[in-house]
């Protein structure tokens, strides 16, 4: 498995978590809740990639058209 995908969901991860904190003392937890909503989205997008090439190298190793 490739490294990069999971330094780039941690690294995701951080800055949901420093901007999370940083919204929620500006009083905007609305725009928290959102960055939120838009940085597990991106991540659900990464892994659904990463998934749907396993699916095809599975499909060519047993020869499943």
């Amino acid at each position: 498995m490739d490294l990069d995908l999971i330094f780039q969901i941690a690294g995701i991860g951080i800055l949901l978590g420093v901007l999370h904190m940083v919204l929620k003392q500006a009083g905007k937890e609305e725009m928290a809740t959102l960055a939120g909503i838009a940085a597990v989205a991106v991540v659900l997008i990464m892994v659904v990639r990463v998934v749907a090439d396993l699916f095809d190298q599975v499909q060519r190793v047993f020869k499943l058209y």
